[in-house]
């Protein structure tokens, strides 16, 4: 069973269709939000040798021989969610670098479609491309990964698979989660093999019929409810952020006692959806006033802005092929040759106190001492939601910088 904090019901999706990265003019402006970008921040393309040019928001890079620092986005996100970031840790010694993920903003030149081939998205690969981007920046070793989202559990893997290039790793909002197990000793006791769970099909039979949010985001539809939501995707989005937020009272979290649907349906349902519902339609339900927009300083309008045009050109399928690979068997079995394997560079995991995010899959967060062999701490940031990274930068910064300074290297 897929052990990823974002899927826990497995379907098998094909991988059909070849491996199609557009080729990108690295001569083409990279202006993206540079009207909303702190001066100091700098914006261009890099090459990783890995078929991808990777657009890149760079802080610290004035002298050289700084030691570096890469900053991980999720979904639905850009490198510009590290806005907040990048300078107090460039002010802090380091050279500080965030790029658009394959398949997300200026790293995207024309829309992904579905029937495109998955590989490109696969875990290693996704590895391939950070280990690309550094190296092609002049780097051998990194001195922190950090992850966000969906950037925790590439994170995740990057410490796993090149500890000696990344030396530590700090997961956000994803707790570390254990590489995919392979079972021991069935040979003698074949009875002790796990049946997997069709949480989807038991969702879907409750009382008032629910869906995995994963499921729906591996689904063919996803992209199109989302990119043509009736409400349009800056209001989307604007629903989205909030009703993940510590903002929206509903966010009161705490951990579930089982992988079961009974349980999984006391999450909001941005995590467990109504079965006939879409994500647009889910997340309408939950625009916020006026007033509050207005005053909401964490997440501008024109901060909003920047996502907007950004999903409106590329639409989501780039960043929902993320959930597509943890539902394809192929790829997902290729994790199996590190199974057992546990992190051990030093890790530190942050999460908001108010988002679901740490609790989403039943005793992740508890179990991460097992995980790291190194954990330095795990913190929850009060009054914080799932984009704590915007809601409470000053926090998480001062965080990431200790971690940096005393724990990091122990």
């Amino acid at each position: 069973m897929a052990s990823s904090l974002f899927l826990l019901a497995r379907h098998a999706v094909g991988t059909t269709g070849t491996i199609r990265e557009p080729a990108l003019d690295k001569n083409t402006s990279v202006d993206y939000g540079e009207s909303t970008l702190p001066s100091g921040i700098r914006s261009r393309r890099v090459d990783t040798n890995n078929q991808i040019v990777l657009h890149t928001l760079e802080a610290g890079f004035e002298r050289r021989g700084r030691p570096c620092v890469v900053l991980l986005h999720g979904f639905p996100e850009l490198a510009y969610t590290w806005r907040n970031q990048m300078l107090p840790l460039a002010h802090a010694g380091y050279h500080v670098i965030a790029p658009d993920a394959r398949g997300y903003g200026l790293s995207a030149s024309q829309p992904v479609a579905y029937s495109d081939s998955l590989v490109p998205y696969s875990t290693f690969n996704r590895v391939s491309d950070v280990l690309g981007l550094v190296r092609a920046l002049g780097y051998e070793k990194v001195a922190m990964v950090v992850g966000h989202d969906w950037g925790g559990p590439t994170a995740q893997w990057c410490a796993r698979l090149r500890p000696d290039v990344f030396r530590s790793v700090v997961s956000i909002s994803t707790p570390f989660i254990h590489a995919p197990t392979l079972p021991l000793n069935t040979a003698a006791h074949p009875a002790a093999v796990r049946t997997e769970v069709d949480i989807d099909k038991e969702l879907a039979a409750l009382s008032r019929p629910r869906k995995h949010y994963a499921t729906y985001c591996a689904s063919r539809e996803a992209n199109e409810d989302m990119w043509h939501a009736p409400q349009g995707i800056h209001s989307l989005l604007r629903e989205q952020f909030y009703f993940k937020s510590a903002d929206w009272d509903g966010n009161k979290p705490f951990p579930l006692k089982s992988e079961t649907a009974s349980e999984f349906a006391k999450m909001p349902t941005y995590y467990i959806m109504d079965l006939n519902k879409g994500m647009a339609e889910t997340m309408a339900e939950h625009q916020p006033s006026s007033d509050y927009i207005a005053a909401c300083q964490w997440m501008t309008e024109a901060d909003l802005d920047v996502y907007a045009a950004q999903f409106a050109r590329t639409g989501f399928q780039g960043g929902l092929n993320y959930y597509r690979v943890d539902a394809d068997d192929a790829l997902w079995n290729e994790q199996h040759i590190f199974a057992g394997k546990t992190i051990d560079v030093p890790a530190c995991y942050i999460g908001g106190a108010r988002e679901w995010g740490v609790y989403q899959r039943p005793g992740a967060f508890e179990a991460m001492s097992k995980v790291c062999a190194r954990l330095r701490g795990a913190h929850l940031v009060l009054e914080a939601g799932h984009s704590l990274v915007e809601e409470k930068p000053d926090s998480v910064n001062d965080l990431l910088i200790d971690f940096l300074k005393k724990g990091a290297n122990g």
